[in-house]
């Protein structure tokens, strides 16, 4: 049986660990340390730790100013945050610029749950994966989110993570090496691809063995890596498979489906479907609640599936 665990914990450690071997780091919040487990930092680097308070635009700025200092500026709030409420500052002063400052956000989605449709970031993929200089990672279990951060702060340059907050079973062991630009192959299978990204990531790795029972055989990838998208990878799963399924906590449009969309459109085209939140805001109740009603389940993956076999 697999252990549960939140990649927002394993947030907090790997960005203990690294602020320890790298004295460049420095790490600001807006009054959520607790949330984002950044408190772990602040606690063991108190010099190199910043709450802005209730002020994410102000930090956007003075991450980008700690960047020119010398400094890598990791600040962190919940992603309707940043990028939602920063979109501009972001744009501006760390996109435009090419700052080395990495946001990392947690709570993302309908994950958030009870919190309601105004904190539900479903658009936040979106919105930086189409920012020029700006990589965008979106990672699964704990294990695929250490080694995302560490690879965000050696990266030279503005990155985006997207840090799930809900508990999730480990998928990877502890030999994974994360890439950015590569998706990961956890299954192998000739019928039909599934590719997610985050908590969708269990959902599909589930609907596959589901699957398997059925006599269909599925690639499963994790698409930690949005931008720069595996492309490669892409195109040899159309070529090699019946068709694509995506799967996210996101808005269906300008996501993982859109990419992988633009991906085989322009190289090779094959039937693509997605599961995601389609054009409409979610509301509040319980994140198992709101994934079975707007269709974020491993039945809903299947169901696709089935559209493309048949």
């Amino acid at each position: 049986m697999n252990s549960m665990k939140a990649p927002r914990d394993a947030y907090g450690e790997i960005l203990l660990e690294l602020g320890s071997e790298n004295e460049r780091v420095f790490v600001l919040t807006a009054d959520l340390a607790s949330s984002t487990k950044t408190g772990l930092f602040a606690k063991q680097f108190p010099d190199r730790f910043l709450n802005v308070g209730i002020a994410e635009q102000d930090m956007v700025g003075i991450a980008a100013g700690l960047s020119r200092a010398g400094f890598v500026p990791v600040f962190s709030t919940f992603a309707c945050f940043a990028p939602g409420r920063t979109y501009d500052q972001i744009r501006q002063s760390i996109a435009y610029s090419n700052a080395n400052v990495k946001i990392i956000s947690t709570h993302p989605g309908l994950s958030i749950g009870m919190d309601g449709a105004i904190h539900q970031s479903l658009d936040d993929i979106a919105l930086t994966r189409e920012l020029p200089n700006m990589v965008v990672l979106a990672p699964s279990d704990e294990i695929e989110t250490r080694e995302a951060v560490k690879s965000a702060i050696e990266h030279e340059g503005p990155v985006y993570v997207r840090v799930g907050r809900k508990e999730c079973p480990k998928l990877l062991d502890s030999k994974y090496k994360f890439q950015i630009g590569k998706g990961y192959i956890l299954r192998e299978g000739k019928d039909i691809t599934l590719i997610g990204h985050g908590s969708m990531v269990s959902a599909i790795n589930e609907a596959a063995g589901i699957l398997e029972r059925e006599g269909i055989s599925s690639r499963v990838i994790s698409m930690a890596s949005i931008k720069p998208i595996d492309r490669e990878l892409i195109i040899e799963s159309a070529k090699k498979t019946k068709g694509i399924v995506t799967a996210e906590d996101h808005f269906l449009y300008g996501g993982l489906y859109s990419a992988v969309c633009e991906v085989v459109s322009s190289e090779y085209p094959c039937i693509v479907k997605g599961i995601a939140v389609n054009d409409t805001f979610g509301e509040s109740g319980k994140p198992e609640e709101l994934y079975t009603k707007y269709g974020l389940t491993k039945e809903h993956i299947i169901k696709k599936v089935f559209e493309i076999l048949d």
